[in-house]
């Protein structure tokens, strides 16, 4: 369940009515394309409709069945998401912005590369080229969509190359627990060494080939790693 700290409000102006449902900003999108798959009690800060959710104000049930014909909570959140507005004050709305920009920019930066130089873009040529071109961060559009949107439009700005690659790692068997943590999701193939090491084959995405192999060499600085051809 979303803390009230946390929730913003859902509005909608009914019947001379205002009627009010604290929500989790970070599902709003998903919960308006399938409700179904949202646990109401995850999406809710309270699961209840109010007239004022600030002040505690809260409709009769002759009131609920008038303007939307039912009690029932997740309908009436419907109705209200669908024909209602999410209200952020400025500063909700200046940070959520700003979070979502830069989960936009790492994205970026860590998944593509310039098919030039074959390196990553620093975040800096990333995040100037996406004020160049103007792109406007939605508060509430899923971020995978937005990353989309923003790779359309800087394409013509910076150019941009998503390669995966394969590296090899051999570790110590000491540090296998921390680094197959780490490699774990990227692994096409792992197998213990006689003498004890572990070895494995990952596939990643060429922006991520530095910061992976000096997250690996954090967890084990006498680790070897090779780059394999496609």
């Amino acid at each position: 369940m979303v803390s009230l700290d946390n929730a913003v409000l859902a509005r909608l102006e009914k019947g001379g009515k205002r009627y009010e449902a604290l929500v989790d900003p970070d599902l709003v999108e998903d919960w308006r394309d399938d409700s179904k798959s949202i646990d109401l009690d995850e999406f809710m800060a309270m699961d209840e409709i109010f007239h004022d959710a600030r002040a505690g104000e809260r409709p009769t049930e002759d009131a609920l069945m008038k303007t939307f014909q039912t009690l029932d909570v997740t309908t009436i959140l419907n109705v209200i998401l669908e024909k209602g507005s999410i209200q952020l004050t400025t500063a909700q709305r200046k940070a959520r912005v700003e979070n979502i920009r830069q989960q936009i920019i790492h994205h970026i930066h860590s998944q593509a590369i310039d098919p030039r130089s074959k390196s990553p873009h620093p975040r800096t040529r990333i995040e100037l080229a996406l004020e160049e071109s103007k792109y406007s961060v939605d508060p509430f559009k899923r971020l995978e969509q937005q990353v989309s949107d923003a790779i359309a439009i800087l394409k013509p700005l910076i150019p941009l190359s998503f390669e995966s690659l394969r590296l090899a790692f051999r570790i110590p068997g000491k540090a296998y627990g921390s680094v197959s943590q780490l490699l774990r999701s990227y692994q096409q193939k792992e197998g213990w060494l006689e003498n004890g090491d572990w070895a494995c084959v990952v596939e990643i995405p060429a922006g991520m080939k530095g910061d992976i192999i000096g997250q690996v060499l954090k967890r084990a600085n006498d680790a070897e790693v090779k780059e394999l051809s496609s």
